[in-house]
């Protein structure tokens, strides 16, 4: 994989990551947001694809916006874990 691809993906990450920290909130730092970008735009690209949904756009808004999805629900879920683990005795 060229180089470029690679810091692509990072920046996509990044960016996801921090859009879904500023919805859900939290803060991972620039690491953190990376892996949650990364991990949202791989969850973000199933559930659009089991749902079917299309966007009018592509290219990197559209790849942002996936991963941004994916990676609210992403961490929607963790916080929802968390939560449950923070109430056990």
């Amino acid at each position: 994989m060229p180089l470029e691809s690679v810091l692509i993906w990072i920046t996509i990450g990044l960016v996801a990551g921090w859009l879904a920290s500023a919805v859900v909130g939290g803060g991972g730092g620039v690491v953190g947001d990376i892996i949650v970008g990364l991990i949202g735009s791989f969850l973000g690209g199933i559930i659009f694809h089991n749902l079917r949904i299309r966007l009018p756009w592509g290219g990197v808004p559209g790849t942002i916006l996936v991963a941004a999805v994916g990676a609210v629900v992403l961490l929607t879920g963790i916080r929802a874990v968390k939560s449950v683990f923070n109430r056990l005795p």
